[in-house]
């Protein structure tokens, strides 16, 4: 079954108005199905906090249809928020303290934007750490996303993630390198994964660590890896759950940041997202705000309803089976209490019988 809107968070209306079947909690207590209970850790700057929520519940809602959903937003309150975010934090995120003494089957950890080369010097290093220290131990699996993922390999693993020349941003070809785990079966061999960052953990930094990868592309290193036991903890270093349009309002924002003088450079295009028609559109935008910056005038309108048709979503379905099949297993080895309660018989150190 589907995501039970527990609360009156406005992204499951949204995901209604989208035609996704969202139950009511009246009529998922007349289910006899089981519940799995997921923590979705928002670090998300204020102007993608809410698309973040839609992005993750969209990804899990379309995984399987093998468990009733409930999503426990939080996040942490040393991440700075304007009154409005922080109204709709308090209104409908939980407290981490709750969530901690309720039990997960299941955590989800975002990105986060960050303002210092180290990120132990982020000041919401160490409250992460709490919580990561709290769900290695106590939840069944936790899925990290970009900066989560980086922040683990650095605190858990002593692998410092590095700066890249330049930002990697785009849709990337993926091949799948290891096919014998549970993670990537019976999804495509070979699917796209958009990314978009600054600095990276390379090939040799996870094997490094002893991490097994199962999903790398030859232009954007590693996309998706999983810990020693083969399941405790799942790392994505690119967006899988990224919207078809999230890339061009990334770009949109970084040329208006141009139009405004508050970066020097005008931006590149996201590689392998645009098609030809598209960027001659943005190459010809390009040139009227920078006329218009040179001149001090309003720079025109982004051509929004001109892009946006022709793009196209080369990523999503192989994104929601391998979340699909990171539910099924954790269906299978969690029994009906919330937290890290193995069935009998299944290893807590091998929970998928995967023999290393």
């Amino acid at each position: 079954m589907p995501i039970v809107a527990h609360t009156d968070l406005p992204a499951f209306e949204q995901l209604r108005r989208e035609g996704q079947v969202i139950l009511d909690p009246d009529r998922a207590l007349q289910q006899d199905i089981r519940e799995l209970h997921i923590g979705l850790l928002n670090m998300m700057p204020d102007a993608a906090l809410a698309a973040t929520e839609r992005q993750f519940l969209r990804l899990i809602n379309g995984s399987n249809r093998i468990a009733q959903f409930y999503v426990h937003p939080f996040t942490l309150e040393e991440l700075p928020r304007s009154p409005t975010i922080q109204a709709h934090i308090d209104r409908y995120y939980q407290d981490f303290d709750q969530i901690r003494a309720e039990g997960l089957d299941a955590l989800i950890i975002t990105g986060a934007n960050v303002s210092h080369p180290n990120l132990a010097d982020e000041s919401f290093w160490m409250p992460l750490i709490e919580v990561l220290d709290w769900a290695i131990e106590q939840v069944t699996s936790t899925l990290c996303s970009c900066l989560a993922t980086h922040a683990v390999l650095q605190f858990r693993y002593g692998q410092t993630r590095h700066p890249l020349p330049d930002k990697r941003w785009g849709v990337y070809p993926h091949r799948v390198v290891d096919r014998r785990h549970p993670l990537v079966d019976d999804v495509n061999t070979l699917f796209d994964v958009p990314h978009s960052r600054f600095n990276e953990i390379d090939r040799e930094q996870f094997a490094a660590a002893r991490l097994r990868v199962l999903v790398e592309s030859a232009e954007a290193g590693v996309h998706l890896a999983v810990s020693e036991d083969g399941f405790r903890i799942v790392f994505f270093q690119g967006h899988p759950e990224y919207d078809t349009v999230s890339l061009l309002k990334e770009y949109k924002r970084e040329v208006t940041h141009f139009a405004t003088a508050q970066r020097d450079t005008y931006p590149p295009f996201p590689e392998h997202y645009l098609g030809s028609r598209d960027r001659a559109i943005l190459d010809e935008h390009r040139e009227r705000v920078r006329a218009a910056r040179e001149r001090g005038r309003e720079p025109p309108p982004f051509p929004d309803a001109h892009i946006i048709p022709d793009l196209d979503n080369t990523w999503h379905d192989t994104a929601a089976g391998v979340v699909g099949n990171w539910m099924g297993n954790i269906y299978q080895v969690t029994n009906n209490d919330r937290g890290l309660a193995f069935m009998d018989g299944v290893d807590p150190k091998d929970p998928l019988g995967l023999g290393r």
